[in-house]
C-alpha cells in the first residue's frame, strides 16, 4: 500500500483552495522572529502584525509549534515602551536630527522576549504586549490585551486579560506537558489525532499514562 505524503510545514498556503490562511514559518524574514512548524495565521503577511520592532532592542518573538493565530492579532514589541521615569516620555533617539543617541538598554523599559508556547490559540484581534510568556495549550480570548504571563492550559480574556479558568485539572495538564505531542514525529502525531480530539478527560488521562509512564 502506497503511503500518503506527510504534511509539509514549509508550505505557505496549507488549506486547499484558500489563500488567506498561512503557515507562518516559511513567511518569516526577520531573524528575531522564530516560529515553529505548523503554526498558522488566519491572514497573510504575519510580520506586519509584529509592531514596534526596533533593531537596537534586539528583542525576539518566539512562537512554538501548532499554534493557531486568528486574524487581527498584534504582537507589540519593546519599542512601544517609553521611558516613563523621565520628565518627558518623548523618544527623541528614534527620530533623525535630534541630539540624542539611543540610550543603553539598562535605561530603557525593556520587558524581554515575547514567548508563546505550543498549541496556543490566540483569538481574533487580541494584542500581546512586550515580554509576555504564554504557556503551552493556553487560549487567548478575542480582543484581549495580554500584559502578563499566562500559565499552560489556561483561558484568559478581557482588557487587561484575566484568567477565566484552567482548561483541565492539574493531573491532565501535567500529563499533557509530559506528552509534549507537538514535538513528536508527524507519523506519531497522525496516530494521536483521535486522542487529541477526545473530549473524555478520563480516557485521555489513561491513554497518556500508558505513553509517558
Amino acid at each position: 500500500m502506497e503511503s500518503r505524503p506527510l504534511p509539509d510545514p514549509d508550505v505557505m498556503f496549507p488549506v486547499p483552495n484558500v489563500n488567506t490562511v498561512t503557515y507562518v514559518k516559511p513567511t518569516i524574514k526577520n531573524k528575531n522572529i522564530v516560529v515553529g512548524d505548523f503554526t498558522y495565521f488566519s491572514d497573510i503577511d504575519f510580520e506586519k502584525h509584529v509592531t514596534h520592532f526596533y533593531e537596537f532592542y534586539n528583542d525576539r518573538l518566539v512562537i512554538g509549534r501548532f499554534c493557531q493565530i486568528a486574524s487581527g492579532v498584534e504582537f507589540v514589541m519593546n519599542g512601544a515602551n517609553h521611558q516613563m521615569g523621565c520628565v518627558s516620555t518623548f523618544p527623541f533617539y528614534i527620530f533623525e536630527k535630534w541630539d540624542e543617541s539611543v540610550p543603553s538598554l539598562d535605561k530603557l523599559p525593556v520587558k524581554g522576549d515575547t514567548i508563546v508556547g505550543n498549541d496556543v490559540w490566540i483569538g481574533q484581534d487580541a494584542t500581546i504586549l512586550p515580554g509576555v510568556r504564554i504557556g503551552d495549550g493556553a487560549i487567548i480570548g478575542m480582543k484581549s490585551v495580554v500584559g502578563s504571563d499566562v500559565e499552560p492550559y489556561t483561558i484568559v480574556a478581557g482588557n487587561p486579560a484575566k484568567v477565566i479558568r484552567r482548561r483541565f485539572d492539574e493531573e491532565l495538564i501535567g500529563l499533557m506537558l509530559k506528552l509534549e505531542w507537538w514535538n513528536l514525529p508527524i507519523e506519531e502525531i497522525n496516530k494521536l489525532i483521535p486522542l487529541l480530539h477526545d473530549n473524555n478527560a478520563e480516557n485521555v488521562k489513561e491513554r497518556i499514562r500508558e505513553i509517558v509512564e
